[in-house]
């Protein structure tokens, strides 16, 4: 990391964790992944019977605010940050099932992740102040599309071919979340598998479909409900556009998921984008 820029880190290295964005009203505030990035020193991250070196701008991502595996040494220095999984749209199961996760601080999503929390790290209380926030909300939804990428790669490298077999699953699901006839049974169809086999594959996973399903609907009503051009339109027409055919199972599913309404976050979400700092 270029030696200007140090200057800029030296009391976000000693402040503990930053948080890129406060949990909304009702939400578990446990419920949230840590992202480690390696800043200067020696550090290697242990993986079983694997020992991967890090080099400045590497990010570790898991649930816990130390990441597991990881050496270093005297002159090792880490920025360490908090997201709540609210805003990522993933399970903190899901990344501690894999132990924890890498990506590169100098290629592809891992490079851009990396820039934005340096530049988020350097900025004091960035995440209080207007402009700060539309930053925060830009890292998140950035260490969102990067944990879902790594997600899928994990999945992917499952022998046997189940996690390809899942990984095309889920984009079936993906692109058909608006049909509110999506079903165990087309989805097992689109694949050409049993509906049994079906069910497995996700159990295996440590979940469910409808589970699945229920959860990428919600999450895109979530950030289609925090849109600023969205603000007049109801929740009524979100939830159906999403493949909610019932209003009053739409809003409690968001509820037992999110901690508050689709209606309540919908008001949370405007007065964040103007400025206001919700109580």
């Amino acid at each position: 990391m270029p030696e200007n820029h140090c200057s800029l880190l030296d009391q976000a290295l000693y402040a503990g964790v930053i948080d890129v964005l406060s949990p909304p009203p009702g939400a578990d505030p446990l419920d949230c992944l840590y992202i480690a990035m390696h800043v200067q020193g020696a550090a290697s991250l242990r993986q079983g019977e694997h020992c991967t070196v890090l080099a400045p701008g590497d990010l570790l991502i898991g649930t816990t605010p130390h990441p597991v595996g990881l050496l270093r040494d005297a002159e090792c220095r880490m920025l360490r940050f908090r997201v709540p999984c609210f805003y990522l749209g993933v399970r903190q199961a899901d990344v501690r099932r894999t132990g924890g996760l890498l990506a590169r601080g100098d290629a592809g999503v891992g490079a851009l992740a990396s820039q934005f929390l340096h530049t988020l790290a350097g900025q004091s209380q960035a995440h209080l102040a207007r402009p700060g926030n539309h930053l925060a909300r830009s890292v998140s939804d950035i260490v969102a599309i990067l944990v879902t990428e790594l997600l899928e790669r994990e999945s992917a490298e499952q022998p046997s071919g189940a996690g390809e077999m899942l990984a095309r699953l889920r984009e079936h699901i993906e692109e058909n979340l608006a049909d509110p006839d999506l079903s165990p049974e087309s989805i097992a169809r689109s694949q050409h598998i049993s509906v049994r086999y079906l069910h497995k594959l996700f159990q295996q996973d440590g979940t469910t479909v409808g589970q699945w399903v229920r959860h990428r609907r919600l999450d895109a009503c979530r950030r289609e409900l925090e849109r600023p051009a969205r603000r007049q339109t109801s929740v009524s027409a979100v939830a159906h556009r999403w493949g909610f055919v019932s209003h009053s199972h739409f809003s409690r599913a968001f509820r037992e998921t999110y901690g508050v309404s689709p209606r309540q976050w919908q008001a949370y979400a405007a007065a964040r984008v103007d400025g206001v700092h919700p109580a």
